[in-house]
Protein backbone atom coordinates (compact mmCIF):
# COMPACT_ATOMS: atom_id res chain seq x y z
CA UNK A 1 0.00 0.00 0.00
CA UNK A 2 1.51 3.60 -1.04
CA UNK A 3 0.27 5.92 1.53
CA UNK A 4 1.63 9.72 2.52
CA UNK A 5 -0.43 9.62 5.51
CA UNK A 6 1.35 8.75 8.66
CA UNK A 7 -0.98 5.97 9.47
CA UNK A 8 -2.96 3.50 8.21
CA UNK A 9 -5.84 2.35 10.76
CA UNK A 10 -8.15 -0.12 10.67
CA UNK A 11 -11.63 -0.04 12.87
CA UNK A 12 -13.79 -3.21 13.12
CA UNK A 13 -16.93 -1.54 13.90
CA UNK A 14 -18.67 -4.59 15.49
CA UNK A 15 -22.20 -5.38 17.01
CA UNK A 16 -20.81 -6.49 20.29
CA UNK A 17 -17.58 -4.53 20.26
CA UNK A 18 -15.21 -1.89 18.24
CA UNK A 19 -11.49 -2.50 17.58
CA UNK A 20 -9.17 -0.52 16.18
CA UNK A 21 -5.72 -1.41 15.29
CA UNK A 22 -3.08 1.02 13.25
CA UNK A 23 -0.04 0.43 11.40
CA UNK A 24 2.93 3.40 11.32
CA UNK A 25 3.90 3.51 7.72
CA UNK A 26 7.40 4.93 8.62
CA UNK A 27 8.56 2.38 10.54
CA UNK A 28 6.73 -0.15 7.72
CA UNK A 29 8.16 1.08 4.59
CA UNK A 30 11.50 1.19 6.24
CA UNK A 31 11.98 -2.05 6.84
CA UNK A 32 9.27 -3.49 4.19
CA UNK A 33 12.32 -5.01 2.35
CA UNK A 34 13.62 -7.51 5.17
CA UNK A 35 12.05 -11.00 5.55
CA UNK A 36 10.42 -10.95 8.65
CA UNK A 37 7.59 -13.75 8.95
CA UNK A 38 6.48 -11.90 11.68
CA UNK A 39 5.62 -8.49 10.18
CA UNK A 40 2.05 -8.27 10.52
CA UNK A 41 2.48 -8.92 14.68
CA UNK A 42 5.44 -6.48 14.51
CA UNK A 43 4.12 -3.56 12.76
CA UNK A 44 0.08 -3.76 13.29
CA UNK A 45 -0.52 -2.29 16.82
CA UNK A 46 -3.97 -2.35 18.72
CA UNK A 47 -5.07 0.74 19.85
CA UNK A 48 -6.74 0.43 23.25
CA UNK A 49 -9.25 2.96 23.87
CA UNK A 50 -9.79 5.73 26.85
CA UNK A 51 -12.97 4.94 28.23
CA UNK A 52 -15.44 5.23 30.86
CA UNK A 53 -15.31 1.78 33.60
CA UNK A 54 -16.78 3.22 36.07
CA UNK A 55 -18.08 6.53 38.00
CA UNK A 56 -15.13 8.86 36.84
CA UNK A 57 -13.06 5.79 36.14
CA UNK A 58 -11.28 6.20 32.64
CA UNK A 59 -9.33 3.06 31.44
CA UNK A 60 -8.15 2.40 28.02
CA UNK A 61 -9.36 -1.17 26.81
CA UNK A 62 -8.13 -2.92 23.76
CA UNK A 63 -12.05 -2.79 22.37
CA UNK A 64 -14.91 -0.45 22.87
CA UNK A 65 -18.02 -2.70 23.81
CA UNK A 66 -20.56 -1.24 21.11
CA UNK A 67 -23.20 -0.13 23.88
CA UNK A 68 -24.18 3.70 24.05
CA UNK A 69 -26.25 4.68 27.40
CA UNK A 70 -28.29 7.87 27.30
CA UNK A 71 -28.52 9.27 30.40
CA UNK A 72 -31.59 10.52 32.43
CA UNK A 73 -31.60 13.93 34.68
CA UNK A 74 -31.17 11.84 37.88
CA UNK A 75 -29.82 8.50 37.51
CA UNK A 76 -26.43 9.25 37.11
CA UNK A 77 -24.33 12.29 38.04
CA UNK A 78 -23.08 14.14 34.98
CA UNK A 79 -19.62 14.84 37.37
CA UNK A 80 -18.94 11.73 36.84
CA UNK A 81 -19.22 11.07 33.32
CA UNK A 82 -16.30 13.80 32.05
CA UNK A 83 -14.43 12.51 29.32
CA UNK A 84 -10.77 14.07 28.56
CA UNK A 85 -11.81 15.43 25.40
CA UNK A 86 -14.84 17.97 25.02
CA UNK A 87 -17.88 16.30 24.17
CA UNK A 88 -21.46 17.86 22.93
CA UNK A 89 -23.70 15.06 24.79
CA UNK A 90 -23.85 13.36 27.78
CA UNK A 91 -24.38 10.15 26.35
CA UNK A 92 -21.31 7.87 26.58
CA UNK A 93 -19.99 4.73 24.89
CA UNK A 94 -18.68 1.71 26.23
CA UNK A 95 -17.48 -0.70 29.20
CA UNK A 96 -19.43 1.23 31.98
CA UNK A 97 -22.54 2.05 29.28
CA UNK A 98 -22.55 -1.86 29.11
CA UNK A 99 -22.65 -2.50 32.41
CA UNK A 100 -24.63 0.72 34.00
CA UNK A 101 -27.10 0.34 31.50
CA UNK A 102 -27.47 -3.67 32.02
CA UNK A 103 -28.85 -1.58 35.73
CA UNK A 104 -31.73 0.44 32.86
CA UNK A 105 -32.00 -0.84 29.78
CA UNK A 106 -34.54 1.56 28.73
CA UNK A 107 -31.96 4.09 28.77
CA UNK A 108 -29.35 1.27 27.01
CA UNK A 109 -29.06 1.20 22.98
CA UNK A 110 -27.36 -1.72 21.57
CA UNK A 111 -26.68 -3.64 18.31
CA UNK A 112 -26.72 -0.59 16.27
CA UNK A 113 -25.03 -2.31 13.68
CA UNK A 114 -27.33 -4.48 13.24
CA UNK A 115 -30.26 -2.13 12.88
CA UNK A 116 -28.18 -0.68 9.86
CA UNK A 117 -29.01 -3.36 7.89
CA UNK A 118 -33.06 -3.85 9.20
CA UNK A 119 -35.09 -2.17 5.92
CA UNK A 120 -38.38 -2.42 7.94
CA UNK A 121 -37.33 0.61 9.72
CA UNK A 122 -36.13 4.09 9.37
CA UNK A 123 -32.74 3.82 10.35
CA UNK A 124 -32.34 8.00 10.14
CA UNK A 125 -35.19 7.91 12.86
CA UNK A 126 -35.36 7.75 16.52
CA UNK A 127 -35.89 4.39 17.49
CA UNK A 128 -33.24 3.33 20.24
CA UNK A 129 -33.76 2.10 22.49
CA UNK A 130 -36.19 -0.27 21.01
CA UNK A 131 -39.17 -0.63 23.06
CA UNK A 132 -38.80 2.00 25.72
CA UNK A 133 -40.81 4.87 25.68
CA UNK A 134 -40.34 8.09 27.86
CA UNK A 135 -36.68 8.68 27.14
CA UNK A 136 -34.70 10.18 24.74
CA UNK A 137 -33.87 7.93 21.45
CA UNK A 138 -31.52 8.18 18.76
CA UNK A 139 -31.51 6.83 15.24
CA UNK A 140 -28.97 3.87 14.68
CA UNK A 141 -27.10 5.78 12.23
CA UNK A 142 -26.49 8.45 15.25
CA UNK A 143 -25.38 5.71 17.37
CA UNK A 144 -23.21 4.78 15.04
CA UNK A 145 -21.55 8.23 15.08
CA UNK A 146 -21.41 7.91 18.32
CA UNK A 147 -18.97 4.68 19.02
CA UNK A 148 -16.80 6.58 15.75
CA UNK A 149 -17.05 9.85 17.39
CA UNK A 150 -15.67 8.41 20.74
CA UNK A 151 -12.93 6.50 18.72
CA UNK A 152 -11.70 9.57 17.24
CA UNK A 153 -11.57 11.69 20.01
CA UNK A 154 -9.92 8.93 22.31
CA UNK A 155 -7.42 8.80 19.71
CA UNK A 156 -6.68 12.42 19.09
CA UNK A 157 -6.54 13.15 22.53
CA UNK A 158 -3.86 10.26 22.55
CA UNK A 159 -1.29 11.61 19.69
CA UNK A 160 -1.86 15.19 20.61
CA UNK A 161 -0.20 16.13 16.92
CA UNK A 162 -3.40 17.42 14.88
CA UNK A 163 -0.77 16.11 11.79
CA UNK A 164 -1.78 12.54 13.26
CA UNK A 165 -5.42 12.96 13.94
CA UNK A 166 -7.54 10.29 13.05
CA UNK A 167 -9.04 12.32 10.30
CA UNK A 168 -5.72 12.83 8.31
CA UNK A 169 -5.10 9.54 8.53
CA UNK A 170 -6.04 6.70 5.85
CA UNK A 171 -8.62 4.50 7.77
CA UNK A 172 -10.19 1.50 6.32
CA UNK A 173 -13.79 0.54 8.28
CA UNK A 174 -14.98 -2.99 8.58
CA UNK A 175 -18.73 -3.77 7.60
CA UNK A 176 -20.58 -7.38 7.11
CA UNK A 177 -20.86 -8.92 3.68
CA UNK A 178 -24.47 -9.16 4.12
CA UNK A 179 -24.45 -5.05 3.99
CA UNK A 180 -26.58 -4.04 1.46
CA UNK A 181 -25.72 -0.56 -0.28
CA UNK A 182 -28.42 1.52 1.87
CA UNK A 183 -26.21 0.20 4.91
CA UNK A 184 -22.64 0.67 3.47
CA UNK A 185 -24.11 4.40 2.64
CA UNK A 186 -25.66 4.75 6.20
CA UNK A 187 -22.49 3.85 7.59
CA UNK A 188 -20.19 6.22 5.57
CA UNK A 189 -23.12 9.13 6.79
CA UNK A 190 -22.01 8.21 10.52
CA UNK A 191 -18.76 8.29 9.13
CA UNK A 192 -19.04 11.61 7.90
CA UNK A 193 -21.16 12.74 10.54
CA UNK A 194 -18.14 11.55 13.09
CA UNK A 195 -15.91 14.11 11.32
CA UNK A 196 -13.31 12.04 9.70
CA UNK A 197 -11.54 12.87 6.68
CA UNK A 198 -12.05 12.01 3.18
CA UNK A 199 -9.31 8.62 3.18
CA UNK A 200 -11.73 6.78 4.28
CA UNK A 201 -12.60 2.80 3.05
CA UNK A 202 -15.41 0.18 3.53
CA UNK A 203 -14.49 -3.28 3.00
CA UNK A 204 -16.41 -6.21 3.98
CA UNK A 205 -14.98 -8.63 6.71
CA UNK A 206 -14.45 -11.52 4.97
CA UNK A 207 -12.07 -9.93 3.01
CA UNK A 208 -10.26 -8.43 5.23
CA UNK A 209 -10.17 -11.26 6.95
CA UNK A 210 -8.31 -13.16 4.03
CA UNK A 211 -5.73 -9.63 3.67
CA UNK A 212 -4.35 -10.65 6.95
CA UNK A 213 -4.08 -14.21 6.47
CA UNK A 214 -1.57 -12.80 3.17
CA UNK A 215 0.32 -10.61 5.19
CA UNK A 216 0.50 -13.51 7.77
CA UNK A 217 1.80 -15.36 4.81
CA UNK A 218 3.00 -13.47 2.35
CA UNK A 219 5.76 -15.42 1.51
CA UNK A 220 4.45 -19.05 1.77
CA UNK A 221 0.99 -18.18 0.49
CA UNK A 222 1.64 -20.78 -1.90
CA UNK A 223 2.28 -23.33 0.27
Amino acid sequence: MKTEKPYVIGIDLGTTNCAVSYVDMAAFQKERSTPDTGRKQKYVKVFHIPQLTGHGELTKLPVLPSFLYIPGEYDISKEVLKHPWKKSEDFFAGSFARDHGSKIPSRLVSSAKSWLCNPGVDRTAKILPWGSSGVEKISPVSATREYLLHIRSAWNHSVKDEDLFLENQFVVITVPASFNEAARDLTMEAVKAAGFGTFVTLIEEPLAAFYSWLLEHETTWQD
